[in-house]
């Protein structure tokens, strides 16, 4: 069988351009705080909470869809960069630069995957089925470990309030994985009041 030079060259294609994940730095530390997590490393990480917690989704999910969905949803930064949830950036202007990023490097595809990759992280924006819910749930809880793990990180940093932690984070993961919003705000409530 004779490997399609032109569909594996696209393909290569995209791998090597979403190399460039690695170099898009986030504002959460690793828990080690020895230095900022990048957004690939964070994409990983997100896979493997999806792996590993999907009991805890509201409703019935497919893990594999999650954890492909979550290997996606931040493959735009390449372009437009991190929107850390603090940065109090426009919703709008972010939403409208990924959704050209998201159509340039799933573009790089041949089509029949990049409309499916596409398509999923698509999903994964309106957040409206139960796999994308969870996933977007987990974007949030990931984050607002490392917070609780590192005596404040972000938080601290940007001098964010109990009331932000529970505007910001709370409905995405209380929509997502309530049983985790539990947890969280226990952690929560007991970080604020040290």
């Amino acid at each position: 069988m004779l490997v399609e030079l032109a569909r594996l060259e696209q393909q290569l294609g995209f791998l090597r351009e979403i190399d460039r994940l690695k170099t898009v730095m986030r504002q959460s530390p690793l828990l080690d705080q020895s230095r900022k997590e990048n957004s690939a490393e964070h994409s990983w990480h997100l896979a493997m909470y999806a792996m590993l917690l999907s009991e805890y989704a509201n409703g019935t999910v497919d893990a594999n869809r999650v954890i492909r969905m979550l290997l996606l949803h931040d493959i735009v930064e390449i372009d437009v960069g991190d929107f850390p949830i603090h940065g109090g950036s426009s919703a709008a202007a972010q939403a409208e630069q990924e959704v050209k990023a998201a159509e340039r490097l799933f573009g790089m595809l041949p089509e029949n995957q990049g409309d499916q990759f596409l398509a999923l992280w698509q999903e994964f924006e309106r957040a409206e089925t139960d796999d994308a819910k969870f996933a977007k749930a987990l974007d949030r809880f990931q984050p607002l470990l490392i917070n609780i793990f590192t005596g404040g990180g972000t938080w601290t940093e940007n001098g964010v309030s109990l009331e932000q932690v529970l505007f910001r984070y709370g409905p995405v993961i209380q929509k997502g994985a309530p049983q985790l919003w539990t947890a969280c705000e226990q952690w929560v409530a007991r970080h604020f009041s040290e």
